[in-house]
């Protein structure tokens, strides 16, 4: 009797707490997803940095081998000078030193790689101005772009989105949310084929350097905003056309940015997203809910306030009434 009384208290404080414990699982399995991408990551990568460096040193050791009047000292700040300058977009390279970093072009770019918080990280402001300028260009720019973005993108899901279900829908008498479901689809394979394989081939046509999977994974990293800087096209020394390419590549990115967040606007309008969203989220009070409440406490304070003036008509001590005095009591006889 005990057990059954205790599981069905443990059944009923779980339902009352349904959406704290679905939240408490989706934090458990993110921070499972974030172990399990460093342990894949580390397995994956770590192997190729030891090899690299290996390599660093032996041609460090073959170099200083070669040139013994040059000092392992000497090599070491000749090369922390050198990756200091690399990590600012200086290459010390004849073949990269015609390329300025900081052209209209160039900066036109960087501009749009900052306040889409793409940050490539190939090029950062040297001086102690540029800096400055970039905390408040940032300050201003990236909360103007987030609205820019959320006008354009509200307009066009209008278009894109939203009408076409509601035509469909009446037209041919469809369930909305297969329409949505299907319209979703077609739309992210679109976005995909004009805005990753399409350029991706571009790029690996464009860039020597670059296969299909490089130039892929560059539009990847710069649509989704993660911004990785490993790859950033434009910056081979004999580049045709360096800032029309530049112009083109900056378009390509803010209209990219533009479809995707169109395309996940889409995605999150579908009913069934929107009802594995609500397992997460707090229940908001009704307003039927707090009409409820305002009419029971109204309820409860209007009684208090009749038997407080019940009370008040009544005298604090009741007072039996006397009896009469009859012959047959002893004492008065």
């Amino acid at each position: 009797m005990l057990q059954s009384l205790t599981s069905n208290s443990c059944v009923r404080l779980i339902q009352s707490h349904k959406s704290t414990w679905y939240f408490l699982s989706l934090v458990l399995g993110y921070l499972l997803y974030l172990i399990f991408g460093a342990v894949v990551f580390s397995s994956v990568e770590l192997p190729y940095e030891d090899l690299l460096r290996q390599e660093l040193r032996a041609i460090k050791k073959q170099f200083l081998q070669d040139n013994e009047c040059l000092s392992e000292e000497r090599l070491e700040r000749f090369l922390q000078k050198a990756l200091e300058a690399s990590n600012y977009g200086v290459s010390i390279l004849n073949n990269a030193s015609a390329n300025w970093n900081w052209d209209f072009t160039s900066a036109l770019f960087f501009a749009s790689t900052v306040l889409s918080t793409t940050g490539y990280g190939h090029t950062a402001p040297l001086s102690d101005g540029g800096k400055a300028f970039c905390i408040i260009y940032s300050v201003i720019g990236i909360p103007f772009t987030l609205l820019f973005l959320t006008a354009v993108v509200q307009r066009i899901m209008v278009f894109s989105t939203r009408r076409p279900i509601m035509y469909i829908h009446r037209r041919w008498g469809l369930s909305k949310p297969l329409v949505a479901i299907v319209h979703a689809t077609l739309l992210a394979m679109v976005a995909v084929s004009c805005f990753f394989l399409i350029p991706a081939a571009i790029f690996s046509a464009l860039e020597e350097n670059w296969n299909f999977l490089e130039s892929f994974y560059f539009c990847f990293i710069s649509l989704s905003t993660i911004g990785l800087g490993d790859y950033v096209p434009g910056e081979a020394f004999n580049q045709k056309f360096r800032e029309l390419y530049k112009v083109g590549i900056t378009v390509y990115l803010i209209l990219g940015l533009i479809v995707m967040l169109v395309v996940l606007e889409t995605f999150c309008e579908l009913q069934q997203l929107k009802q594995l969203r609500k397992m997460f989220y707090l229940k908001k009070e009704k307003p039927q809910d707090r009409l409820a409440i305002l009419e029971h406490d109204h309820l409860s304070f209007t009684t208090v306030s009749d038997r407080t003036s019940e009370d008040k008509t009544q005298p604090f001590v009741s007072v039996p009434a006397l009896a009469s005095p009859s012959g047959d009591d002893p004492m008065i006889q």
